[in-house]
């Protein structure tokens, strides 16, 4: 991985869709939490990406994340990533996201930038084993 500094920011824009939704019981479809993850966590593979090197990706390790409001369905959401913490592979980003209206969510999510090759044998190892 190339020379990441602390205080690094990526966007990451998308609309809610029903893709992206959940019914819940006498309300419109709204945002779903694991959909908001998804789309931090893609803020953060986004600002990565510049900075990996050949061979290299990056995987989610951990994720501690507070859906704070609803967003419906049309609303348009923009998703920000900032390193906070670079320890070797493993960084540290501070992510949030805003609707048309309201702070939605926000929370911490932390990345490892290992080999692409090394990842694959893993897997590998494991599909030959079941």
């Amino acid at each position: 991985m190339r020379n990441l500094k602390i205080g690094a920011t990526q966007e990451h824009q998308f609309t809610a869709s029903e893709a992206h939704s959940v019914q819940l019981p006498g309300l419109p479809l709204v945002l779903s939490t694991p959909h908001l993850i998804w789309h931090l966590e893609t803020a953060a593979m986004k600002l990565l990406e510049p900075y990996l090197e050949a061979g290299e990706l990056s995987v989610g390790t951990h994720v501690d994340v507070e859906h704070l409001a609803p967003t419906p369905m049309g609303s348009p959401v923009v998703c920000t990533a900032r390193v906070i913490h670079v320890d070797g592979p493993t960084l540290s980003f501070h992510v949030e996201a805003h609707d048309h209206v309201d702070l939605i969510g926000r929370g911490i999510h932390k990345r490892r930038v290992l080999l692409a090759e090394r990842m694959t044998k893993g897997i590998l190892r494991k599909m030959a084993s079941s």
